[in-house]
């Protein structure tokens, strides 16, 4: 374990150099903080730190840089997020709460997230598996054929075209709909095939056909596997920060283009705290220079997909997990209500 007061000298020195991204010396540290000791002292302590690996030296420079493990030991041992200010999360509020429907709520959110943080945002769709049903709409387009609308708790909205085997009328229709809702609004998709099994027995006899066929419809559209969807936004942010990629942006580019990597790494959506890995903390190769911090969001304070930032490991973290967790606090407030 770290004395705390080298914790004091390491926490300096990530603030330093994120802030000012030059190498960090001891005399620069002695003159910019009140680290109540001397520089000789100051010097010793960081001799120490890279001697543990949380600091390491650049080859052109006598000061010292975080490694992948000193930003950890200081993600770790935060005393808080950086709190947003009045303005900005008035801003926010005002900038999400204008959005009409799920799809402008999570292209609002990534723009955000990429202003507010200037770094790459990834917005991940609220996922299917985890939401509860709002309602079931059935509307007749032709004597034999429906339109099914399944709306979900987040505000998703799922349409799909059902071919029935003989007519159904719109008094049938209407009584589905009804006995449909009064089974299945409000529960867990998960509940849902237990809930409408028996349903097609309620109906006349030449009418059965029609229900199972709606029925398959709604359990096919409650458990499509092509349901994660996210969107991605701020690529051109990476652009600022050439020097903190060693060789190239390349890698980081191509890995981000992978829908696949990027659902891993915002991590499961059930863990809604704010997750932080840095560096070789990632898997993929093409992101060992990149910190990925995300969190969970969600109405009635249950996570249903994630949203986060990708940057260099040269990050403010205090910050960008304040404004992390800031929208996501309010996007799950929008999907609450909307």
């Amino acid at each position: 374990m770290l004395s705390e007061r080298r914790l004091q000298v390491l926490r300096a020195i990530v603030q330093d150099y994120v802030g000012t991204e030059e190498p960090v010396g001891s005399k620069a540290l002695t003159e910019r903080h009140s680290l109540g000791v001397s520089p000789a002292t100051v010097r010793n302590d960081m001799a120490a730190l890279e001697d543990e690996g949380y600091i390491a030296q650049p080859h052109t420079s006598a000061g010292r840089i975080p490694t992948d493990k000193g930003y950890r030991l200081f993600v770790d041992k935060l005393a808080g997020v950086k709190p947003m200010t009045g303005p900005e999360r008035r801003a926010i509020q005002n900038f999400l709460g204008g959005a009409v429907d799920l799809d402008d709520v999570v292209a609002r959110t990534v723009r955000l997230l990429a202003q507010l943080t200037r770094q790459v945002a990834v917005v991940q769709y609220p996922s299917l598996t985890r939401s509860t049903v709002r309602h079931v709409e059935l509307l007749s387009l032709a004597p034999a054929r429906v339109m099914l609308v399944l709306i979900t708790d987040t505000g998703r909205v799922e349409q799909r075209m059902v071919d029935c085997p003989a007519p159904f009328g719109e008094a049938s229709l209407a009584d589905l709909r009804a006995r449909l809702n009064s089974r299945v609004a409000g529960r867990r998709f998960a509940d849902v095939p237990k809930l409408v099994e028996d349903l097609p027995e309620a109906f006349e006899h030449e009418d059965r056909g029609t229900v199972s066929t709606v029925l398959s419809t709604l359990l096919e559209t409650l458990v499509e596997e092509n349901e994660e969807r996210l969107m991605i936004g701020g690529t051109a942010n990476l652009t600022r920060f050439g020097h903190d990629f060693p060789l190239t942006i390349r890698p980081v580019l191509e890995a981000l283009e992978e829908q696949v990597v990027l659902l891993k790494l915002l991590g499961e959506a059930k863990d809604p705290g704010v997750t932080v890995r840095i560096g070789h903390e990632n898997a993929h190769e093409g992101l060992n220079s990149t910190s990925v911090v995300s969190v969970g969001y969600g109405s009635g304070g249950e996570a249903v997909a994630k949203l986060g930032v990708v940057g260099p490991t040269r990050m403010d973290y205090p910050g960008t997990m304040g404004a992390v967790r800031a929208v996501a606090r309010y996007v799950g407030q929008i999907l609450a209500e909307s």
